[in-house]
């Protein structure tokens, strides 16, 4: 908006900053989307690196696949959480399931502990959050 015969644009308040987009969750939200960003990044890091580099068993296909669904299922249910879905808890509860099944099948293999770790986590903190109201 131009102020009449300056040809300078008027000064226009500026809008109040809005709150990071994580002051806006809960505690225990902003906890569970951490633990299933952080199993993501270990399942498709440890599948894409130590897996595949490993061969054998730690490239079975239904292992292999499984360590890629826990993974796109952790960025799936940390994107839901993030966007306020109606969706989260019920989609929690089939994340910790898979983070479950990929533990196990993880823990049968060698130097998969830190892959084994962050998915009892994300599993825990997703079975939490599909518990809350």
């Amino acid at each position: 908006m131009l102020r009449q015969g300056t040809g300078r644009v008027a000064d226009v308040p500026s809008p109040p900053p809005k709150e990071p987009l994580m002051h806006q969750l809960s505690s225990e939200m902003q906890a569970c989307i951490r633990s299933c960003l952080d199993c993501y990044q270990h399942c498709q890091h440890m599948a894409l690196t130590t897996c595949l580099e490993k061969g054998g068993d730690h490239v079975a296909p239904d292992h292999f696949r499984l360590m890629i669904d826990c993974a796109e299922a952790c960025r799936a249910a940390a994107a839901l959480m993030i966007n306020h879905s109606p969706y989260h808890a019920e989609f929690c509860r089939l994340c910790a399931q898979i983070c479950r099944d990929c533990a196990a099948s993880c823990e049968e293999l060698d130097g998969m502990e830190a892959c084994v770790r962050a998915c009892r986590q994300c599993a825990q903190a997703c079975e939490a959050m599909a518990a809350s109201p």
